[in-house]
């Protein structure tokens, strides 16, 4: 089976080729700058998510499309790869959708629900992983809640299940070299759910310092998030992530994902004790 893994080097794709070669694997990294997957010791091929060229994708079986951090153009990004598998013959695509698909209403899940649907229209089997909040999503700037005693979100009480983004990539290896997993639509998440207090509660336990959750309106937390460096239209789109899953968006507790992977997902406190 010859397996190709989009965005081979970003920080999701990297993980995911770990895990199939610790499966024995040999996947085909695809990347924009194959230089930058010299690291990874697979074989590489130069691939856009702009152009899509078919001859990339020459004997490959399965495709793993991760999806694209371009927030302005992923539909027509995505289009392309998918016509550009089907031109070369691929039998399979698994796609990184996000939680609930097409009814999760958060700014960043409204290009998957197309996506998903141009699956459909391909004719190409194909497996969904819609997955949920990667934990790391909150420890990149764990030095400056530290420093200042303080998370800010905008989530309120919202609970959010998420898991370690080396969780995800396993599940996207195990999926990957199964074809059984043809046709279906994997809702994953962490076993455990918290709030913005809780993850606040979790590092304060991790390092010894009072760390409290102080929650901001959507606005608020762009502005913040902006403040940081942040693009405006990644920062916007964060911020209204936190307000969707103050109301659910990110909440799930079939644990789908741990059972994919045959163990418990990763607890929060382990994640944050390694960005530490």
């Amino acid at each position: 089976m010859t397996i190709a893994i989009t965005g081979a080097t970003g920080q999701l794709g990297r993980l995911a080729i770990a895990a199939l070669k610790a499966r024995g694997a040999a996947p085909i990294a695809l990347a924009r700058d194959p230089a930058k997957a010299a690291d990874l010791s697979v074989e590489t091929r130069a691939f856009d998510y702009t152009t899509a060229d078919p001859a990339a994708l020459k004997g490959v079986r399965t495709l793993i499309l991760i999806s694209s951090n371009d927030l302005s153009d992923r539909v027509a990004q995505h289009k392309r790869v998918i016509s550009a598998a089907k031109t070369a013959g691929v039998t399979r695509i698994v796609y990184t959708s996000l939680l609930k698909g097409a009814a999760n209403q958060m700014q960043l899940a409204l290009d998957h629900g197309p996506t998903e649907a141009a699956l459909i229209d391909s004719g190409i089997a194909h497996t969904v992983l819609r997955n949920g909040w990667y934990t790391e999503n909150y420890t990149g700037a764990l030095g400056a809640v530290v420093e200042h005693g303080a998370m800010i979100g905008a989530a309120g009480e919202g609970q959010v299940s998420s898991a370690a983004r080396k969780d995800y990539a396993e599940a996207i290896a195990v999926v990957a070299l199964d074809d059984g997993h043809a046709g279906q639509v994997y809702e994953l998440a962490g076993d455990a759910a918290h709030s913005g207090a809780d993850l606040a509660a979790a590092v304060a336990s991790a390092t010894g310092k009072p760390v409290a959750y102080v929650n901001l309106p959507e606005a608020g937390y762009a502005a913040a998030l902006e403040g940081f460096g942040l693009p405006p239209i990644l920062a916007g789109a964060l911020a209204n992530s936190e307000t969707w899953a103050a109301k659910g968006a990110l909440y799930d507790d079939s644990r789908t994902l741990s059972r994919l992977i045959g163990r418990p997902t990763t607890p929060i406190a382990e994640t944050i004790a390694a960005a530490l």
